[in-house]
């Protein structure tokens, strides 16, 4: 029976995150944890948050839970959420400065005060329903139409100039980075588990990928 372990960062939404899975993977053993040796037996990985990157890194400092998801990152499939999206990147502006795991290229920065829709001043953090535009075919996007609108709640957003890891961008003021893709890794700013069917499909489709892009 396949494992998934997620993990268990103290950042908020996992019980969500949880249902939504075990929805989409019935036949699979779920499970929540911050334990290394969980991380290293499970089939395939995922890193949700939600909150403030501080908190989510501080949470891998002292133990070998850090190096268990690094491993991870090397040799299974692995999903981010939010927070699993963003630590992924060199660095983070929220928290006065926060180093990340340096697997992405790029950085997270927080959406400018000033930005403007339609003429109008935005409101900052973004937060409902936006539509994701597909930048490249990934097994992860299968039976999801081209943008599709999905639940975001973010003040930081990444942006890189390294295009071929950009498996899609949304609209909020500018042009961002909303999906991430690089081997065996996808990660998304937006969340899936409150995404209704379209997130479920886009769960589900993590549940049967076997890692190759």
């Amino acid at each position: 029976m396949a494992k998934v372990a997620i993990t268990d960062l103290g950042t908020g939404n996992l019980h969500s995150v949880i249902n939504a899975i075990e929805k989409v993977a019935r036949s699979a053993t779920v499970v929540s944890t911050r334990l290394p040796a969980a991380i290293r037996s499970a089939d395939r990985l995922v890193l949700p948050g939600q909150g403030a990157i501080g908190t989510w890194m501080q949470a891998l400092e002292h133990d070998e839970t850090r190096t268990a998801i690094e491993d991870a990152l090397q040799n299974k499939p692995v999903l981010g959420i939010c927070l699993g999206l963003q630590a992924l990147y060199a660095h983070s502006d929220e928290d006065g400065g926060t180093p990340g795991l340096r697997v992405l290229s790029g950085r997270v920065v927080r959406f400018k005060s000033d930005l403007q829709d339609a003429g109008r001043r935005i409101k900052i953090p973004h937060m409902g329903w936006s539509a994701v535009h597909q930048t490249r075919k990934h097994p992860l996007w299968a039976g999801i139409p081209q943008d599709t609108r999905f639940y975001f709640v973010h003040s930081y957003h990444a942006e890189t100039n390294v295009r071929s890891e950009v498996a899609a961008t949304a609209q909020y003021g500018l042009e961002f980075v909303c999906a991430a893709a690089a081997d065996n890794l996808f990660a998304v700013q937006f969340h899936p588990e409150k995404s209704r069917h379209q997130g479920l499909r886009l769960l589900e489709n993590f549940i049967q990928w076997d890692g190759e892009a």
